[in-house]
């Protein structure tokens, strides 16, 4: 059955005209197919991605201790039986060799028997400790006199934990800062080959260079250098989530959100190494958030953080 559509054009004194439906709907569904198709477009929100790469890294240990003496002299009298009675120093002073730290009496003699007998500093340096009390007994089986820093030089001692202990050797090159003074370019002198079996610590020593502001006993912070590492890969400190398992690194892969467990190791400005959970290549999310969840879709962007890197 053919259907009749009926229009009125006045201006062709034409009064109906008779088109078949169903050429109407051929020629319409024609119009409607030329209009090119949409692309598919991505829904993933963007995120900036850099690539795990190999990076340098120095091999540093950081130590916390105290100041000691490098070298220390103790004083003790020469004879038994005198009496202190002068002490001529004291705690904190310049000594000079030969220079007379303290004067000793007879208590037995009745009468001045000529030159005091007196105890000399047998090296030149700094009076670390001054024991010698006027009126009291010297003897060489008691407590020194005098504890002497022999050139006033002082170094880091700190006990340190086995596996920091293994890294070490004497002759690295350290810097050493403390509080009031400053950084302070320093150097291991000592190493302990034994450990204390209850503590599992050993001792390690940095030498610093002479300087007046330093005194023994205030608390130090060294960092050592023992070498440099470019054999595993890096990223970005701010591509680092931390979690009840651990450290986490969220990976972009065919534009989708996975989360890895990651071993990290050194940092250095603004990289961490990274021991295991990732491979040289893989696109992490530069600055993790906690909004990214396993399995969203995303849109990477690739960020160049060259700059950032050794």
């Amino acid at each position: 059955m053919t259907t009749f559509i009926r229009f009125r054009i006045a201006k062709f004194g034409l009064t109906a005209l008779f088109v078949p439906t169903s050429l109407f709907l051929v020629e319409t569904s024609q119009l409607f197919a030329a209009d090119p198709p949409r692309s598919k477009v991505s829904t993933g929100a963007a995120v900036s991605v850099t690539k795990a790469k190999k990076t340098c890294f120095d091999d540093m240990t950081v130590i916390t201790g105290v100041l000691v003496p490098k070298h220390e002299v103790q004083v003790r009298p020469d004879r038994e039986g005198l009496q202190i009675s002068k002490v001529l120093v004291e705690a904190g002073a310049k000594g000079n060799v030969g220079q007379a730290l303290a004067q000793f009496a007879n208590p037995e003699a009745q009468q001045d028997s000529g030159d005091p007998v007196s105890v000399q500093a047998p090296a030149e340096g700094i009076i670390g400790k001054a024991s010698a009390v006027i009126g009291t007994m010297a003897s060489a089986r008691a407590e020194p006199l005098f504890q002497i820093i022999a050139g006033g030089e002082l170094e880091l001692s700190a006990q340190i934990s086995t596996r920091s202990l293994s890294k070490l050797s004497s002759g690295l090159e350290a810097k050493i800062r403390v509080v009031g003074v400053g950084e302070l370019p320093g150097r291991t002198r000592f190493v302990s080959k034994t450990v204390d079996p209850m503590t599992q610590l050993g001792e390690v020593r940095v030498s610093i260079n002479f300087d007046e502001r330093l005194k023994a006993g205030m608390f130090g912070r060294a960092i050592i250098y023992s070498g440099q590492r470019c054999d595993r890969v890096a990223v970005p400190l701010s591509a680092l989530l931390y979690g009840q398992e651990g450290s986490v690194v969220q990976v972009v892969r065919d534009e989708r959100i996975e989360s890895r467990i990651v071993t990290t190791g050194l940092r250095s400005e603004g990289n961490v190494e990274i021991r295991q959970g990732i491979v040289e290549g893989d696109m992490v999310v530069a600055r993790a958030g906690a909004f990214l969840r396993d399995g969203d879709r995303v849109k990477p962007v690739v960020v160049d953080d060259s700059a950032g890197r050794k």
